[in-house]
């Protein structure tokens, strides 16, 4: 039987223990995976209030908006939620590379034979 969370119309993410919930974003044009993150409440609320990707910084220890240093934001075109709400799916127009190294993509490398290759 399913409840409420995997059926419902409800938003209602189940959040970890440290209160967070995994986010994956992709690009809206190309389906391209961007990045992966974090969010709190406080985050998941603020982008679905503003309309930009922001998320809580587990290195940083604080609320953080995607390119609020250089620029490069993420305007949210669509959310998404998965079936146990324990993952958020973002669908975003970047405002230029998504990852903090300059690279469009923060999976800018595979792994072949046990290294890392630049793709």
């Amino acid at each position: 039987m399913t409840n409420d969370r995997e059926q419902g119309s409800t938003l209602d993410p189940r959040y970890d223990a440290n209160g967070l919930v995994t986010a994956v974003a992709t690009h809206a044009g190309t389906g391209e995976l961007l990045m992966l993150a974090h969010m709190n409440a406080e985050a998941l609320a603020t982008t679905i209030e503003s309309g930009e990707a922001w998320f809580w910084s587990r290195s940083r220890g604080r609320l953080w908006k995607k390119g609020e240093s250089s620029g490069h934001v993420l305007t949210v075109r669509e959310m998404r939620v998965d079936c146990d709400q324990d993952a958020i799916w973002l669908i975003v127009e970047p405002a230029g590379p998504a990852c903090h190294t300059g690279e469009a993509s923060c999976f800018y490398r595979r792994v072949e034979d046990g290294a890392l290759v630049r793709i």
